[in-house]
């Protein structure tokens, strides 16, 4: 039997379990600056995932028409951060 390590083991472990997505509901807190940027980041109240949904809530007005335009864009980042399409859709609340 092949040895492999505890992060491969893991990874695997995670694609096929349900915990797969709640990992990715985690992450995605974690990354949301780097993915947006310090200011976006500054001005978004939650974010969170639901199924294959990305739901962003925020209280400035000019910040969530902004995110309005940029769906596609928020999209394409975040599924590239994770390495899968895991977001179809965003909610700008």
């Amino acid at each position: 039997m092949g040895e492999i390590s505890i992060q491969e083991a893991m990874q695997a472990f995670l694609k096929k379990s349900k915990l797969k997505y709640g990992v990715q509901a985690v992450q995605i807190e974690e990354v949301w600056e780097k993915l947006m940027g310090t200011t976006i980041s500054k001005y978004t109240d939650s974010i969170k995932i639901v199924g294959h949904t990305l739901f962003i809530t925020s209280s400035v007005a000019p910040l969530k028409n902004e995110l309005l335009y940029q769906k596609d864009m928020i999209i394409q980042r975040v599924n590239e951060s994770f390495g899968e399409n895991i977001i179809k859709e965003v909610v700008v609340k």
